[in-house]
């Protein structure tokens, strides 16, 4: 392991192996919450909000503690990002007092900024273009259900309902680093960005896996092991919900478009979701639905990054532990 900083700001960040060694170390934490305690000190992780959020406040703050760390929250109202304040000069300012900083913005320049003037470990919390947190727990979830880390290559995932949301990207390029079948299906208008699409098939080539974009859901979920969806309307488009949503209601993720999956296969939504909408409660409450399981994981998936960013940064295999 050579010394390096390290960050997560999109879910290529990593590469195969390395992404099997944090889902591993999620695997681990799973089991014991206080497998590793990188943040012993306790050592201060900034944890920084311009978005409204549940479960990535939660499971941060949390995992950081649970890390040994002192989760150092700030919501952008009580920052001066709020007022202007450029991002370099607060990372200059940040990156001299924590050994982490976790941020939820909106550009996915934002965060590329934080990461280019920290000395730190920088992890992207959701991006208005990836949310690669949420994807590991996601495949951290699938390896629960599916028999392991080593059991996710060649597994078939398939995403329905606005495909050009940061959801769909990272399910792209998350998928294929773990070379699954990634196929991604929306209505014209909301498909995935081509180079992102471009970036996703040259990662699922070099690991045996596949990238279908499609405007057909069915062909997309068509002997699925695992079906994702997302709500239609982001933060902030709530009230535009009637005007916006209507592209969407073919993509509904409903028993009908189950049944073209695999008879096992299982439903996994983000949350929040809205019941009836992208999703109907038969399914997200129904057998196949393992989203608890994944809002847990996110807890254990997060922990595990943090400790294997720090691991890189201060060339200390041994906060890994046995991963084989």
């Amino acid at each position: 392991m050579a010394h390096e900083l390290r960050h997560m700001l999109r879910d290529d960040d990593v590469n195969h192996e390395e992404q099997k060694q944090i889902l591993k170390l999620a695997e681990k934490f799973r089991l014991n919450r206080f497998y590793a305690r990188p943040f012993e000190g306790p050592q201060a992780v900034a944890v920084l909000f311009d978005k409204p959020s549940t479960r990535t406040r939660s499971s941060f703050s949390i995992g950081v503690a649970e890390l040994g760390g002192y989760p150092l929250v700030i919501d952008k109202s009580s920052s001066q990002l709020g007022r202007g304040e450029p991002v370099a000069d607060t990372a200059r300012v940040l990156t001299r007092m924590a050994y982490g900083i976790v941020w939820r913005t909106f550009g996915q320049d934002r965060v590329e900024e934080m990461a280019k003037y920290a000395t730190c470990p920088v992890v992207n919390a959701l991006t208005d273009q990836f949310h690669p947190c949420q994807v590991l727990a996601d495949l951290q979830t699938i390896a629960m259900h599916r028999g392991g880390v080593d059991a996710l290559a060649g597994q078939t995932i398939a995403y329905v309902g606005d495909a050009a949301n940061n959801m769909a990207n990272s399910y792209l390029l998350g998928g294929a680093t773990a070379g699954m079948n990634v196929r991604v299906s929306g209505p014209q208008g909301y498909l995935p960005d081509p180079q992102i699409v471009a970036d996703a098939t040259r990662i699922a080539e070099a690991n045996g896996g596949s990238v279908l974009v499609t405007t057909d859901p069915k062909e997309a979920v068509a002997d699925a092991d695992c079906v994702f969806t997302d709500t239609w309307v982001s933060m902030g488009e709530e009230a535009e919900y009637a005007i916006r949503s209507k592209p969407f209601w073919n993509y509904q993720v409903n028993d009908e478009l189950m049944s073209y999956a695999k008879p096992d296969a299982l439903f996994q939504h983000c949350l929040p979701a809205y019941r009836g909408k992208e999703v109907t409660s038969s399914v997200i409450d129904g057998p196949q639905s393992v989203v608890w399981d994944e809002a847990e994981n996110r807890l254990h998936a997060q922990k595990a990054l943090l400790t294997w960013l720090i691991a890189w940064q201060r060339e200390d295999p041994s906060l890994l532990g046995e991963l084989a």
